[in-house]
């Protein structure tokens, strides 16, 4: 390997984004992988317009259409009564505005068309079973340490290891990220299983108090997505995410509508994580080692970007190498320029958002109607969306 390539640490969806961006480019690159094997795991995931942008100048189009659902619409309804409020247009008005379709995945098949592109443009650019447990850098050409003792060094090094980040910890130190008082239940649901009114091409935002319950479809319909976030004091569970029980689940949301209950009922693992954040920071670098994702800017999934961050900032960073080729430095310093505000906004407004979907005056329903259509009206979500949908990683001054 020469010392030209990028090493990016964690093949998820920044980390595989940023390596096909690279390959793209020209750039060399080598993912280093701590799983043994590419699997596809992980539940749903929704890319927004600014997301499939993204993809689509990647060359991605059929293979996002082979395995993705392009749903009509979003809408909210009402914890208890199931009273509906439209939230987005997302057909074909969606696509005339902003240029690109919003599309609905399993995790595990985004990544996995993600590392198949990557493979497909440099077949030995993903080493697999490759942790990494220290960070060296030297000034010059960092180096990712491996479990085994060998070294892997390179022109620049990107961390894309997620909230866990053993990049960020080398380079800034320990530090745990805190509990948000969040605990989520994830989970799929056969749309075989569920009444037609369920598995529509539809994604769902129930809202009510001290919790709120995210419904999509993946897979070209074939599986629901379930995502309930419940309010708790603490975590207890030793591991982040560990299984759950049906009836835990039930409990949870007592009360709640009969198609929540429909869902819960026909999940076929039920899951549960805690929600953990940092606060946003405005270092993401060091040298010539950058962070990017969660390993940078963590965010609750409050405004389904937390993916979509990842991957702008994957063709953000490789057209900043790409313009700076010969100075890493600076590609690192017009990367942050670009994204850190931009990404840092999104956490604090995703963090903003469990308070407007666990609202007490859900409780009342004639209260509640009253705030769902205060919340919720169009210039409300063009206000919170907009900017969003509307960003162009690929043609945005860098």
């Amino acid at each position: 390997m020469g010392d030209r390539t990028i090493i990016i640490v964690g093949g998820g969806l920044g980390g595989l984004t940023a390596a096909l961006a690279l390959l793209r480019q020209g750039i060399k690159v080598t993912v280093l992988e701590q799983a043994e094997e590419l699997r596809e795991l992980g539940a749903g995931v929704q890319l927004s317009p600014n997301g499939t942008r993204v993809l689509s100048h990647l060359g991605l189009d059929d293979a996002m259409n082979a395995v993705s659902v392009a749903p009509q619409a979003k809408e909210i309804r009402l914890w208890n009564s199931g009273e509906t409020w439209p939230l987005f247009d997302l057909g074909a008005t969606a696509i005339a505005e902003f240029g690109h379709p919003y599309l609905m995945f399993h995790r595990g098949d985004l990544q996995m068309l993600l590392a198949r592109a990557v493979l497909a443009a440099s077949p030995s650019a993903i080493r697999l079973g490759a942790k990494v447990t220290d960070i060296i850098d030297d000034g010059q050409a960092p180096t990712a340490v491996l479990t085994d003792g060998e070294r892997v060094s390179g022109l620049a090094l990107v961390g894309a290891d997620g909230i866990h980040s053993r990049v960020r910890s080398a380079l800034f130190g320990d530090s745990r990220p805190s509990f948000t008082g969040c605990v989520a239940w994830r989970g799929t649901v056969a749309s075989r299983s569920l009444p037609d009114r369920l598995s529509r091409a539809v994604g769902t935002n129930w809202v009510g108090p001290g919790r709120h319950v995210v419904t999509y479809p993946l897979r070209c319909g074939e599986l629901i997505n379930f995502v309930g976030v419940v309010e708790r004091d603490a975590w207890e569970t030793e591991s982040w995410t560990a299984r759950g029980d049906r009836a835990d689940c039930a409990a949870d949301f007592a009360g709640w509508h009969e198609d929540v209950h429909a869902l819960i009922e026909n999940i076929e693992v039920h899951y549960r994580w805690a929600l953990m954040s940092r606060p946003p920071i405005k270092q993401w670098s060091r040298g010539n080692i950058v962070l990017i994702g969660d390993a940078a800017h963590p965010m609750l999934p409050f405004m389904a970007q937390g993916a979509v961050m990842a991957i702008e900032d994957g063709m953000i960073l490789a057209r900043c190498f790409s313009h700076f080729a010969s100075d890493p430095e600076k590609a690192i310093a017009s990367f942050k320029a670009a994204r850190i505000e931009r990404a840092n906004r999104c956490v604090e407004l995703a963090d903003r958002n469990r308070l407007l979907f666990h609202n007490e005056r859900l409780f009342d329903r004639e209260d509640a109607h009253r705030y769902v259509t205060s919340q919720w009206n169009e210039e409300k979500v063009r206000e919170r969306y907009d900017w969003l949908f509307r960003y162009d990683a690929v043609g945005c001054s860098i």
